[in-house]
């Protein structure tokens, strides 16, 4: 992906550092924050993912992260190491690009943040791990990313890549553009594993909806699109499940790889909001 290295975000807050020790699985603001929108049920099946999340490393204390955007996530904390800048060009890329979506509808897009933090974080939902994985926590309106998921994504998930980078990024903004449509609700309200899953799904469509825009502006390079399917195959359910004992579908929460790449696709195809719909959509 072609970017700025010198980039800076307004919309970046660096906490690294300033949390606590220790990356066991906790999480406890997440869960609830689960519990309040799909039910004791989905707290159940939240933990049987972030179960398998940790297990690929996403927990542990912040570690080095390389690749062609890496350096060690850690270094000179509240510093501009190049990951960071990295994160804030994409992040700022993503918001520029639904600012222009929305006023094209006639709307105002409202930013979000991302707060970038190291084993543990306290948002507005509650304090969180890094066991739980990048998160949006609609009550403050932020993105939280404990950037040494990136070495989990590239060295255990095998998604290696900077367009893998950005899709997670993109995913979690597509969660803020739910909020502001007010469609994150709608999970709670088809059901506690169906609705969960037609929210993310609608989420990977939204980050394609991105990556539409970036091949517009020539910013993609030759393989981005390979790293960005990658990794969203590299997190569905029935593979994370697999890695570490028996699938069971009653329990998604995200979608299957396949129900991923495809909604990314969709999103990535038509660059069009409309098209990623998913609570329309009977064969998902």
């Amino acid at each position: 992906m072609r970017w700025d290295r010198g980039h800076q975000s307004d919309y970046v807050e660096d906490r690294r550092g300033q949390g606590g020790h220790g990356g066991s699985f906790g999480g406890m603001g997440l869960l609830f924050l689960v519990f309040r929108r799909f039910g004791i049920g989905g707290v159940i099946i939240a933990l049987v993912v972030f179960g398998a999340l940790q297990m690929f490393g996403g927990g542990g204390s912040t570690s080095s992260v390389s690749g062609r955007t890496g350096q060690d996530s850690g270094e000179q904390a509240g510093g501009n190491d190049e990951l960071k800048a990295f994160v804030s060009f994409v992040l700022d890329d993503l918001q520029s690009t639904w600012t222009e979506l929305y006023a094209a509808g006639g709307k105002t897009y409202r930013p979000a943040h991302l707060v970038l933090f190291s084993d543990r974080v306290q948002s507005g939902c509650g304090g969180s791990s890094a066991a739980t994985g990048p998160f949006y926590c609609p009550a403050d309106e932020r993105v939280y990313i404990d950037l040494s998921f990136y070495q989990a994504l590239r060295d255990r998930l095998g998604a290696p890549g900077d367009f893998a980078q950005a899709y997670v990024i993109a995913h979690e903004v597509g969660h803020h553009i739910q909020n502001l449509e007010r469609s994150l609700a709608k999970g709670r309200d088809e059901g506690e594993a169906g609705g969960s899953v037609r929210v993310e799904l609608m989420a990977d469509c939204y980050a394609g909806v991105w990556a539409h825009s970036a091949r517009a502006r020539k910013l993609l390079e030759v393989g981005d699109l390979e790293e960005a399917l990658t990794a969203a195959s590299a997190i569905g359910d029935d593979k994370l499940q697999g890695s570490s004992g028996a699938v069971r579908p009653e329990t998604f929460t995200h979608g299957t790889s396949a129900q991923r790449m495809r909604w990314f696709r969709q999103g990535y195809d038509t660059g069009k909001p409309a098209a990623c719909d998913t609570f329309a959509a009977q064969n998902l």
